[in-house]
């Protein structure tokens, strides 16, 4: 037969077990709602980072757009000095010829 002292003794050793095994589980529990948490968070990262990325491209594109314009905008004004100054010409030699 086992002693009153030492099935206390169990009695308190299977107590412990069992709140260790519950920590454990409890731990376990908590770790897998962080995981689950973390890859989530991955996800939307992940998707950010695409966004990002178009934009990015989109920059670019309106960035080479905006190049073009300024380049066409200096032709268009060169091309409208010529013009100006040819018409200058013109207003001086009839101004010339009226007098």
């Amino acid at each position: 037969m086992i002693s009153a002292e030492t099935e206390v003794k169990i009695n308190r050793l299977e107590s412990i077990v069992e709140q260790i095994g519950e920590a454990v589980l409890s731990t376990t529990e908590t770790i897998e709602r962080l995981a689950e948490r973390l890859e989530s968070l991955s996800i939307q990262v992940e998707a950010q980072g695409h966004q990002v990325q178009q934009q990015a491209y989109q920059v670019i594109a309106l960035c080479d757009t905006v190049q073009t314009l300024a380049e066409s905008h200096y032709d268009s004004l060169q091309k409208l000095n010529q013009l100006t100054q040819t018409v200058d010409r013109f207003i001086s030699l009839i101004q010339e010829l009226d007098d």
